[in-house]
């Protein structure tokens, strides 16, 4: 017999094997013997109480033989010769599994990446973080498995509405990630860990008889009697396709402006800026989990048998929302610019989150209306306009123009601590920071509109009453915690629009896809936008 059973356990039984088959043996009434094994289903931390508690689901087995979780297989066809073939411009999540289900439909992706493999992109990023030179072409946005491959490769997401997320999860693991994202309630495959994965998923498709290029940036599109025919690259290359997948993130702003200029229909959309905020782990720690100053700051017990401490935070400022983004435990904020003159910060961890910070992005939306009006107290040239599409973009490009400044150049981080933030001191001195390029005491009303500025400092302050050490010996709001700007690409500010049969309205085989497209937020939702538009575009083309 088999059965699914919900436990809950402290933190030194939930990695016990016997405990837990005692525990599944109680709750069945069964004896010991009886229970040959079990598979977890679903692991979660609840810190709610007093006492922190680890929840398990497991499928047990009773009085029968008992077998490992069965992993799941694909079948990925020859496609060399294919009749179909379909170009998919970017090779980030929603490029990628949109070429792994084409090959499932025995249909040939093509793919074309502006920058390089992720081997080469790794020498890219220690330039840039080690000498301030940025590569446009290939940086923590641009290149091989896109913006998500060397900033965390966080797996969970709210979007299981818009397609399989167990299939996601499933082709991860097929892939080389450990079983545990099957389960865990926050999967997370590390930055360390996800290269391998996405060379690999590569490899399979050049196998399989498709094919990856790399360092190929398409600048042309074009469109004949409402179809894309050819796009053409900035090596001259043409290539041709019965469908284009356009998947190229939601820092390609090239590619917004080439469509922009091409007529080819977009739109502007709300998306959100702010800051990163950084502290001490073990404060985190030692507020999430309630332990004593002594277990933070020491390797007892406890704390070895807990992950480091993650948080999500939201409040409502003036009608709009504050929240934390892409909060990373035991992990590092990075530099994250495409191009030169600008600053954006954006964090990432390893496998084991085992860094000495965690950071967050703290973020506020931002809307059209927001953008007009900062424009016109700025009195800035170089503002596009109300109803232009690439209103958002400019604004966005603005902000981290300012940032670049204020930082001194190199990619130097503006910061702030966190209390002279919120009480407009500037800071006379700064705490350690995981950011390479380093930080430099700047004011950051010269650098963020007055409506961000206005509601980060009202939402840190409350924060700090929401999290605080039962204690009182630690709380969010605290000068231990370092500022850094700018958070600037959560999303994206530009929409490309399309029909319920997923494709662009006046271009009928331009799919666009993913999180340039403003159609995902975060790796799992943009590689189940592509699985989507890759079904839908094999009902066309057979």
């Amino acid at each position: 017999m088999q059965k699914k059973i919900t436990l809950q356990l402290r933190p030194a039984d939930a990695g016990d094997n016997n405990t837990i088959k005692y525990r599944i043996a109680s709750e069945t009434g069964n004896s010991l013997t009886d229970i040959t094994g079990y598979n977890i289903l679903k692991r979660s931390i609840d810190a709610r109480g007093r006492e922190i508690k680890i929840n398990l689901v497991v499928n047990a087995f009773i009085n029968e033989p008992f077998q490992q979780r069965q992993v799941t297989s694909f079948e990925f066809k020859d496609v060399s010769k294919s009749k179909h073939q379909v170009i998919i411009v970017g090779a980030g999540p929603a490029g990628l599994f949109s070429a792994l289900q084409l090959l499932e439909l025995g249909i040939k992706p093509v793919i074309l990446e502006r920058g390089k493999d992720v081997r080469a992109r790794r020498r890219d990023l220690a330039i840039l973080n080690k000498q301030g030179k940025i590569n446009p072409e290939s940086n923590y946005c641009f290149g091989e498995g896109g913006a998500g491959t060397y900033s965390d490769g966080k797996l969970y997401t709210r979007s299981s509405k818009r397609g399989n997320v167990d299939k996601v999860l499933n082709l991860f693991v097929h892939f080389g990630a450990e079983e545990n994202i099957l389960y865990d309630a926050h999967p997370h495959i590390g930055t360390n860990k996800l290269p391998q994965i996405i060379t690999t998923m590569r490899d399979l498709i050049i196998q399989c008889g498709g094919e990856v290029h790399f360092e190929k940036k398409v600048i042309e599109l074009l469109v004949e009697e409402n179809k894309l025919s050819v796009v053409k690259t900035a090596g001259g290359e043409l290539f041709r396709g019965d469908a284009f997948i356009l998947a190229t993130g939601h820092s390609a702003r090239d590619i917004f402006e080439l469509l922009h200029r091409n007529n080819i229909t977009i739109e502007s959309k709300p998306f959100a800026l702010g800051v990163r905020v950084e502290h001490p782990q073990f404060l985190i720690d030692n507020i999430q989990y309630h332990l004593s100053p002594s277990e933070t700051k020491t390797n007892t017990s406890m704390s070895n048998l807990l992950p480091p401490a993650s948080y999500s935070l939201v409040e409502q400022v003036n009608e709009k929302g504050v929240f934390s983004f892409c909060m990373c435990p035991g992990g590092i904020i990075a530099p994250a610019a495409t191009n030169p003159g600008e600053l954006v910060v954006n964090g990432w961890s390893p496998s084991k989150r085992n860094n000495f910070f965690a950071n967050s992005g703290m973020v506020v939306q931002v809307e059209e209306l927001d953008a007009l009006n900062y424009f016109r107290e700025i009195s800035d040239n170089e503002n596009p306009g109300a109803g232009s599409p690439l209103l958002l973009m400019y604004f966005q490009k603005l902000v981290e123009h300012k940032a670049f400044a204020a930082g001194g150049g190199n990619f130097v981080a503006p910061a702030q601590r966190l209390v002279d933030f919120a009480e407009n001191k500037l800071s006379s001195s700064l705490p350690a920071c995981s950011y390479l390029p380093g930080i430099n005491s700047a004011d950051m009303k010269t650098i963020l509109p007055g409506f961000i500025i206005q509601r980060l400092q009202k939402a840190f302050k409350k924060f700090g009453g929401k999290m605080h050490s039962r204690s009182g010996g630690y709380n969010f709001y605290t000068n231990e915690a370092v500022v850094v700007a700018t958070e600037s690409r959560t999303s994206s500010p530009v929409r490309i629009p399309r029909t319920s049969a997923l494709h662009h309205p006046s271009v009928i085989n331009l799919y666009p896809c993913g999180e340039g497209a403003g159609y995902a937020g975060g790796i799992v939702s943009a590689a189940m936008d592509g699985q989507r538009v890759a079904l839908q575009l094999a009902s066309i083309l057979k």
